[in-house]
């Protein structure tokens, strides 16, 4: 696991999260947001500092949250017209006649084997 800071243009926050690979610039990630929805984010930079321990390089992403396509709408709540007259009343499920069973209840449908 790779332990990288990501910081969150959209919230300005900042944390550390593990992956398991580092992802790319133009990638995206799915993160928790401070509401507690799960979000899309888009990977803006992404560059590696010095450690202040040894010769290592840590990573850091820079992540924005990913637009919404042009041209969603919410869906409007219709409201029934009273001309439109009554709602059709949904009709109860006939219930499957059953089938021939052996002794464990499964089918007794017999299956041949594939041959190409």
């Amino acid at each position: 696991m790779i332990e990288i800071e990501v910081q969150n243009e959209t919230h300005q926050s900042q944390e550390r999260l593990r992956f398991a690979a580092v992802p790319r610039i133009g990638e995206g990630i799915r993160l928790q947001g401070p509401d507690g929805f799960w979000a899309s984010y888009d990977v803006v930079d992404l560059w590696y500092q010095k450690a202040e321990y040894g010769d290592v390089w840590v990573p850091y992403l820079h992540v924005r949250l990913t637009p919404a396509p042009q041209g969603v709408e919410p869906v409007p709540e219709l409201e029934p017209s009273p001309l439109a007259g009554p709602r059709p009343v949904a009709q109860p499920l006939q219930q499957a006649t059953p089938s021939a069973a052996n002794a464990n209840g499964f089918g007794v449908q017999e299956v041949y084997p594939f041959r190409a």
